[in-house]
């Protein structure tokens, strides 16, 4: 509780004593006499070797360390400050001219001892301040003693609340080897150490591990009652947003999916850099870090269409904040409108002479585009004819539509009206040459609006239960800006008329998702035979169109492209009068509304679509109820009434 200054005149008190005790021992060791004759006329030395060698120590710097947190640089600081104070010695003897007997012997032996003893005294020093907060500290084990794992205990070695007491590893040449202090065992015996010293943190220090040997090692810890935190990936390392002694919990983000694949460049830049791109529902989870990323392709210009004035506001500030931050000088043009406004579109198009579109709008809610499925087609399907005319009106030269895995063989309304999107570009593109449409179609991505995964960890903060529709629904995953990234290669592929699907690895169960993230949190799941675990699952039912699993192919005529991650589907398309017919029947049921009406030309028109369930429109059913019951005497819409149609480009 000493103020610096204090603590540091004591230091300077102590190290005068060690000085002038290795000034005795150094002469007494020479002439291996406890009262050295050589030092009966130079008993001066005792005192002058301590005045001359607190300075140089001072000089050194010797007294700004502190002694709890002694590493490298004190053992330099050490060696210089001895040194000179040694070589101090036999010079003063010579200015002093008693030379005679004088045996420069003594000054190596002075420069041992007083190593030993300046050095010792703050070792001893630190181990004793180190001991008495040991009890306080945290016992872990780092799984991984690499170079990572080195640092992370270098890092914890002052820290003030955790005590590395073991290294795992699963290379057996690090096996019975200590580091710092700290032993390396064996994975076989994790439970053993964890047990005996009540551990509840594993700290995983592997950043170059891909992610399938993570899970494993994951894994193999969940029966362990500990936390599993985790330093960041390789990644973050070398692109310098992480350091190694940043720990954090592990995401589930580290697991899902497989490693990424280093981006093309050449495909990233070809439909952006120095061009005008145009991103439609530029706020949406998949919209936003399509504009992030395109940004910094160096665009001629970012154009933001969206119709949700708060998710417009916030994609423009955030952008702006990257151009600074990045210095990035690229003009941002925040754009307010609907997709579904053929004069808006058109006109925006025309004015700034865009040349990309990522059509990114869309509603993607499975059960709410059920419960609203004039809604769900008109702006998912009807809207993509709309936008997609506009564009070839003003010239685009590209258009990307972002598909989704549900439009194979859909059981919804939701993946019905996209693979009906798909099919009007793909007519479209065979009846012009103005503007190349393709598709990129993939599966649910991690932490975007109404996913899974941010559902879950809302549910685990709240101390559940996690709710799981079946215990056998599974679905693909990926983070979202790996699919924008791959969307932005896919769309400078192709011809025109391409359905390009992303490789999404390996399905998960969502049962097993929901228990490894409640294992990431270090709590355990509760069933009939742990009734005393934390969180419970509960399981709901399907919902509204939900199906058991997804597919990316509706055939078997698939090829590679020039992207590994990438492939190229060959699938069934509709010719464009033949399909016309089909959507104009479709603006008038949208406009009806007639639900009924809607679901009866899905089945038609897209391949495999089959309803499981009867219709569940909440306006359609209210409707029905009320007229049902003689309380409701409903009457269409007639020509002049305000409404905001789907067909306002086609009608």
């Amino acid at each position: 509780m000493l103020p610096r200054s204090a603590k540091q005149a004591v230091a300077m008190l102590m190290d005068a004593g060690i000085v002038a005790a290795a000034v005795w021992g150094a002469f007494a060791l020479r002439l291996a006499s406890p009262w050295p004759e050589m030092l009966s006329s130079r008993w001066w030395l005792l005192i002058a070797m301590p005045l001359v060698t607190i300075p140089i120590f001072k000089f050194a710097r010797l007294y700004r360390t502190v002694v709890r947190h002694l590493g490298p640089q004190f053992g330099l600081a050490l060696v210089y400050g001895v040194t000179f104070s040694s070589l101090c010695m036999p010079l003063m003897v010579l200015l002093a001219q008693q030379t005679g007997d004088f045996s420069r012997s003594a000054a190596v032996i002075y420069w041992l001892l007083a190593i030993v003893g300046v050095g010792g005294i703050r070792m001893l020093g630190r181990g004793w301040f180190r001991g008495g907060m040991r009890g306080g500290l945290k016992p872990v084990v780092i799984y991984g003693a690499g170079e990572a794992g080195v640092q992370l205990q270098a890092s914890l070695i002052g820290s003030e609340r955790f005590r590395v007491i073991a290294f795992v590893d699963d290379q057996r040449t690090a096996w019975k080897t200590v580091i710092n202090g700290v032993p390396v065992r064996e994975p076989s015996n994790l439970r053993q150490i964890v047990l005996r010293n009540r551990c509840r943190d594993i700290f995983l220090a592997m950043p170059s591990i891909d992610r399938v040997e993570r899970r494993r090692i994951i894994d193999s810890l969940k029966s362990l009652p500990v936390t599993v935190r985790t330093v960041p990936s390789l990644a973050e390392l070398i692109d310098g947003t992480a350091s190694l002694d940043e720990v954090r919990p592990i995401a589930i983000e580290d697991l899902l999916g497989r490693d990424v694949v280093e981006p093309r460049t050449e495909l990233l830049e070809r439909c952006i850099r120095d061009r005008i791109v145009l991103v439609s529902g530029a706020g949406g989870s998949i919209g936003s870090e399509l504009c992030r990323q395109i940004l910094r392709q160096q665009p001629r210009r970012l154009v933001l269409l969206e119709r949700s004035e708060v998710a417009l506001y916030e994609i423009e500030r955030e952008l702006a904040e990257i151009c600074q931050a990045e210095s990035i000088d690229v003009p941002i043009t925040p754009i307010l409108g609907s997709v579904r406004d053929r004069v808006r579109g058109e006109d925006v198009l025309r004015t700034f002479g865009v040349q990309t579109v990522y059509h990114a709008a869309a509603y993607k809610h499975v059960p709410l585009v059920e419960y609203n499925i004039s809604a769900g087609v008109g702006n998912n399907s009807l809207a993509t004819w709309t936008f997609a005319e506009a564009s070839i009106a003003a010239g685009v030269e590209t258009f990307v539509l972002i598909s989704t895995d549900k439009a194979v063989r859909p059981t919804n309304v939701m993946g019905a009206s996209k693979r009906l999107a798909e099919l009007i570009l793909q007519a479209l593109q065979r009846s012009q040459d103005k503007t190349r449409f393709c598709m990129v179609r993939f599966g649910n991505v991690l932490d975007s609006s109404g996913s899974v995964v941010p559902r879950f960890k809302q549910q685990i903060a709240s101390g559940g239960p996690l709710t799981v529709t079946h215990p056998e629904v599974i679905r693909y995953f990926m983070t979202i800006p790996e699919a924008a990234e791959l969307v932005l290669q896919a769309g400078a592929m192709g011809t025109g008329g391409d359905v390009f699907v992303l490789d999404m690895g390996e399905a998960v169960k969502i049962a097993d998702l929901a228990r490894l993230m409640i294992r990431l949190a270090g709590l355990t799941e509760r069933t009939s035979e742990e009734p005393h675990g934390d969180i419970e699952i509960l399981y709901t039912g399907l919902r509204p169109g939900e199906k058991l699993y997804e597919e990316l192919l509706i055939g078997d005529n698939v090829t590679g492209t020039e992207h590994s991650m990438i492939m190229r589907a060959s699938e069934a398309e509709i010719p464009w009068e033949e399909l016309k017919t089909h959507l104009e029947f479709l603006v008038e049921a949208c406009r009806g509304p007639a639900p009924e009406d809607i679901r009866n030309r899905l089945h038609q028109v897209v391949e495999g679509y089959v309803p499981e369930r009867d219709i569940v429109d909440l306006v359609w059913q209210e409707r029905a109820d009320r007229e049902a019951s003689g309380t409701l005497a409903f009457r269409p819409l007639a020509e002049g009434d305000s409404q905001d149609s789907p067909d306002t480009s086609h009608g």
